[in-house]
Parts: C-alpha cells; structure tokens; sequence
C-alpha cells in the first residue's frame, strides 16, 4: 500500500472500535451530502425500544417523510428483538426502505423491496402485533409497488407513507396480537 492509499484510509469515518462509519450528513432520504453541508439528525444505531417504542418512533419518521430512517428503527428492533419477531421487523425494514429508493426515483429497487417486505408480512396473515395492520401494510406495499414501476412515478415519502397502526390505528396497542 502506498502512501496515498494509507492516508486515504486514515481519513476514514471510525467509530470507537475502529470500525468504518461514514459521519457525512444526510439528507431525509438517507441520502449523502458532502461533509460541511447540514442534514438531518442521524438515526441513533443499536437502540433497544419496545415493539410499542418502534412503531411509535417509526411512523414519527414515516410521516416526517423520513424512510430511510424509519428503516433504521426497524432493523434495530430486528437486530436485537426476540427471534421469533425478528421476520416482522425485516419485513417493516424492506417496506420503508422501499419507500426509500421509491421516493429517490429508484423505481425497481423500490418495488422489489416493497414486494419483499410485503411477501414476509402476508405470511401472519390477519395477525397485528403491536397494533400493526399487517393485511394493510402488503395492500399499501403491492399497490405502491405496482404504481412505481407501472407509471415510473417518483412518490413523495411524506404523501405516501402508510399507517403503520391502519387507517384508525393512531393510539396504543390495543387490538394488538402476539407476534407467536
């Protein structure tokens, strides 16, 4: 290795462990804006939330029209949740970030992941844990899915953001089931 390469690696984002982080500043999309320019605040990684916690936190970000950080507290809930919720949580973390590349103008990157996260949801079926419109969610993933790529439309993340709780589910948990 050269000189330039080391200095080039010495110049990396690190976290405490050494380990490459990128430290850029993003935008509401995830996007990376160069170094100087303001973004918005960064989702904190490994937080452990209740499952109640992370749809809270992530229809907050959802409607802020922020899904790519939406993702973010789903894949942590799926990284450090009980094994048997962790399908739930990836199938959540494909939807947002689908809504992701759908809103960047990503059309096929977005509807296959929506398709993805769609498929790994309708397997429980009529199930809600934590309140979560499941049955909805696939309907809203494969009608977004189908429109982006059909129409080649760029989605605005904010305008088209699903309930994560439904069309009435803004409260509690109530009418939430076991995920088992």
């Amino acid at each position: 290795m050269d000189d330039r390469e080391q200095d080039k690696r010495d110049r990396r984002d690190r976290d405490a462990e050494g380990r490459a982080r990128n430290a850029r500043p993003r935008d509401g999309l995830g996007r990376p804006l160069p170094y100087g320019a303001e973004g918005v605040a960064r989702q904190p990684e490994g937080v452990e939330r209740t499952g109640d916690e992370t749809v809270v936190e992530a229809q907050r970000l959802l409607d802020a029209g922020m899904p790519f950080h939406a993702h973010e507290v789903f894949e942590d809930a799926w990284k450090s949740g009980p094994e048997e919720e962790r399908a739930l949580w990836r199938g959540l973390a494909q939807l947002a970030v689908g809504l992701t590349h759908a809103a960047r103008g990503n059309s096929d990157g977005g509807a296959t992941l929506l398709r993805r996260g769609a498929a790994g949801l309708a397997a429980y079926g009529d199930v809600r844990p934590y309140g979560i419109a499941l049955a909805e969610l696939v309907a809203w993933a494969t009608e977004l899915a189908d429109r982006v790529v059909v129409r080649q439309e760029l989605v605005p993340a904010a305008g088209s953001a699903p309930r994560l709780r439904g069309r009435q589910g803004a409260g509690g948990a109530d009418g939430a089931d076991s995920v088992r």
